[in-house]
């Protein structure tokens, strides 16, 4: 069983041919500058698998530093633009839902998610992380990015629920108001959800995002 979000499905599948936009805000012009540069050089020659890509902003800066690429994304619709980015034509897009990531996938040594972990529902954190992981092979280096607080100025929480997620309403050009779920996890959540899992776990604060990069424990 997903846990994968009809609706939420639905909103980036109508907001893939303009997704690009949040990425074209002046103030985020730095962050995405030294991130375009970090990327590639964290996972530098690895077989790396990217969960999440959408339309693919980040496969295009991260896949020609690598040995191998796939990229994976639970709507068909994103999917679409990424296979058109420059830097591309290696990497294999496939279409594969992040709870579930098939064994067929094949093993990797190093692995993205970009803006992904803050839609994942709390109660499934760990499965998603459980997922991704049966994908890697020990040591692998994986690598989280996601909006900080600082996103809020634009959409502020609307709701929350009894788990805890939080929830923001984005508006779509067609006029439509979509209710997103949207979390924003602490340092000290993240430690909590990944030291079973990993070592070395690194945090690095930017002025709109937060990146935290681990390896995979062994078995």
């Amino acid at each position: 069983m997903t846990h994968a979000s009809a609706e939420m499905s639905a909103y980036y599948a109508a907001r893939a041919p303009y997704y690009d936009a949040v990425y074209l805000k002046p103030e985020r012009r730095d962050d995405i500058a030294f991130l375009a540069s970090h990327l590639p050089s964290r996972l530098k020659a690895r077989a790396v698998l990217e969960v999440a890509c959408g339309t693919g902003f980040w496969t295009q800066h991260i896949a020609p530093a690598t040995r191998s690429m796939t990229a994976t994304d639970g709507t068909a619709e994103p999917l679409q633009f990424a296979r058109l980015r420059p830097g591309t034509s290696e990497v294999t897009f496939l279409l594969a839902d992040a709870y579930t990531l098939p064994a067929q996938l094949g093993t990797f040594d190093g692995a993205f998610a970009g803006l992904w972990l803050s839609h994942v529902p709390i109660s499934a954190r760990e499965v998603f992380l459980v997922s991704l992981h049966s994908r890697l092979a020990p040591g692998a280096r994986v690598i989280l990015i996601d909006n900080n607080l600082a996103q809020l100025r634009d959409f502020p929480i609307s709701e929350s629920d009894a788990e805890g997620n939080t929830y923001q309403l984005r508006p779509l050009r067609d006029g439509s108001v979509q209710k997103v779920l949207k979390n924003f996890p602490s340092k000290a959540e993240l430690d909590t959800l990944l030291t079973p899992h990993a070592r070395r776990i690194e945090h690095h604060d930017l002025d709109n995002f937060w990146l935290c990069e681990y390896e995979l424990g062994g078995p």
